[in-house]
């Protein structure tokens, strides 16, 4: 297809396994309002060792409009430290304000990141051609993989297809982007245009298998923070043409992915995480806060059905 070579062919070339897989957007455990950066290496070593793919640090579930610049960037200094080049890491470092996000953007390839994903500007709801030029302008700033973070339920703003074209034409280190959204039809019509090799990955837990199965490189669910090793055993499945256990594991994750939304991301996940005991405290920033009793007591059957809270027992004993 003509289009289809047009763009692939200006993107830089990627490692054949980089960028593909689960890369679980990691939480920011908070203890008494200060980020808990010992917590936070423990749940990145649990990442590694239950085999993720990679890891996405300042995601959405880790409360980044909730975070100063200093405290973004300390967790990207820990992950490339802790991981040591065992799994790759993907730094978000989008913001509402261009000034902000070339900063973290310039930090985060300064500290040994391997990509960057940057979210749509939110709250502002510029035109396509606006997103054409920020997008081109943060990518001149860096070497570095560069992808888009689409989540227009979170930001009030869509990208098209097109305009990801548009930006691919000028922009060779455009590779790929997060796309969270009830739209099956935006996965095809990008990759139609892009490629195969461009990198899309799913940020909507409930159609990760659909979108796997479509053609999308992984996984960035939110979910991955309670059961790494089953995200990363569907994207395996899925490679290796397992359809029959890939779809076995979307129905064992279907309820865990319905619970991460009882409430507002990351508020019900951090209970879960507390509850089996990956974090001290489900501690949230606000204006999020933490769970009333009533969806407590949901979020415990739901564990218990997902045989986590039997493992915590187990762990404990």
């Amino acid at each position: 297809m003509q289009t289809d070579s047009l763009h692939y062919k200006q993107m830089i070339e990627l490692e054949s396994n980089f960028l593909r897989g689960s890369y679980t957007p990691l939480i920011t455990p908070f203890r008494d309002g200060q980020v808990d950066l010992d917590k936070f290496a423990q749940l990145i070593e649990r990442q590694v060792r239950e085999g993720s793919h990679g890891v996405v640090i300042n995601g959405t579930t880790a409360e980044p409009s909730s975070l100063t610049i200093e405290e973004r960037c300390e967790l990207v200094k820990v992950t490339v430290k802790t991981v040591a080049q065992r799994i790759p890491v993907v730094a978000a470092t989008g913001s509402q304000s261009l000034a902000e996000t070339t900063e973290l953007t310039v930090r985060a390839e300064q500290t040994g990141a391997d990509a960057v994903l940057v979210v749509t500007p939110y709250y502002i709801k510029p035109p396509q051609r606006g997103l054409i030029e920020y997008f081109v302008e943060i990518g001149k700033r860096t070497r570095l993989p560069l992808m888009i973070y689409h989540i227009p339920g979170r930001t009030a703003v869509s990208i098209t297809p097109a305009t990801v074209a548009r930006i691919a034409e000028r922009l060779p280190n455009l590779v790929g982007l997060k796309h969270a959204a009830n739209d099956l039809e935006f996965l095809t019509g990008t990759l139609a245009l892009m490629g195969s090799e461009f990198r899309i990955f799913c940020g909507l837990e409930a159609l990760s298998l659909p979108m796997l199965t479509i053609g999308a490189a992984g996984l960035m669910n939110a979910v991955g923070n309670l059961a790494p090793a089953r995200v990363a055993s569907m994207c395996n499945a899925v490679a290796s043409y397992d359809l029959k256990k890939a779809r076995d594991l979307h129905f064992e994750l279907f309820e865990l992915n319905q619970a991460i939304f009882l409430d507002t991301n990351p508020i019900p996940l951090k209970y879960m995480m507390w509850r089996i005991g990956l974090l001290e405290t489900p501690e949230v920033r606000l204006p999020l806060a933490v769970l009333p009793d009533e969806q407590r007591r949901k979020l415990d059957e739901v564990l218990s059905r997902a045989a986590l809270l039997e493992m915590q027992s187990s762990s404990a004993a």
